[in-house]
């Protein structure tokens, strides 16, 4: 009886989940395998080393949170503004390993350590602006106002997990729905 293979698509999301909790240090091929349920011989079946593991993570990684981002956003139709708040939608649902926060994070962190990561980031960071600007850019004919919109609502996406504050008498919710109002206005 033949043994099924694990997808190599398992395999990255796997490693992706380990490289979220603990860095790229914890991606190894050892305990993927067993969080996987399988041995560690398929693996090399579809990578040649954990190195080629980790480039189809970030390359996986980079074509979620952009091409495929933005072809959910733009499936759904609509203008400009809806677009946003689409945009902002799925941004901040987090609904895969992938696209989620602590992916993010964790590549983020990686990227302060590692020039080839941080140029992958850089890559990422300018189209996920660049799609913005031409958003706002539809409805706001000033270019610093856009460039200052899309600047505000990027660090919000990355930076919101980090902030502790309170805010008086508003919840977080609603002062972000403020937010995302006045950066459609």
């Amino acid at each position: 009886m033949a043994t099924a293979r694990t997808p190599r698509g398992k395999w990255i999301e796997e490693g992706l989940r380990a490289l979220s909790v603990g860095g790229p240090e914890a991606v190894r091929i050892e305990s993927l395998a067993q969080s996987l349920g399988v041995s560690k011989g398929g693996f090399y079946g579809y990578f040649g080393n954990r190195g080629a593991l980790l480039t189809e993570i970030l390359d996986t990684w980079e074509r979620e949170v952009t091409d495929n981002v933005i072809e959910r956003v733009e499936a759904g139709g609509g203008d400009a503004r809806e677009k946003l708040i689409r945009l902002f939608t799925i941004a901040g649902s987090g609904d895969s390993p992938m696209t989620g926060t602590p992916a993010e994070l964790a590549i983020r962190d990686w990227a302060r350590r590692d020039e080839d990561v941080a140029e992958l980031l850089r890559r990422v960071d300018n189209r996920r602006i660049a799609y913005m600007r031409s958003l706002f850019g539809a409805f706001c004919p000033d270019e610093a106002e856009v460039e200052a919109r899309c600047l505000i609502a990027f660090s919000l996406r990355i930076g919101n997990h980090f902030i502790a504050a309170d805010h008086g008498p508003r919840s977080r919710a609603q002062v972000l729905e403020l937010t995302r109002k006045w950066l459609l206005s």
